[in-house]
């Protein structure tokens, strides 16, 4: 993927949705799917990211975001 995204863990998010919540743009959502913990978990929905890291800051449990930002240069033709 060579947009700006996140990747949500699916196996450490607990799905306590406050990633959902702050995301500016909503391009996280809930999944219906329930991980080993038992858990339904965050899941990215929505292209429009502008990898602001909310999310990851947001986020109680160590690792289960990770955003990544295009590089500007590569979509450039640069």
């Amino acid at each position: 993927m060579d947009d700006n995204h996140a990747e949500i863990a699916q196996q450490l998010c607990k799905g306590c949705r406050l990633c959902i919540e702050f995301c500016p743009r909503q391009c996280l959502g809930l999944g219906s799917e329930i991980n080993n913990l038992g858990y339904q978990y965050a899941r990215f929905v929505n292209p429009q990211c502008t990898a602001c890291g909310f999310c990851y800051y947001i986020c109680p449990e160590p690792g289960a975001v990770k955003v990544f930002k295009a590089d500007a240069h590569a979509s450039a033709g640069a």
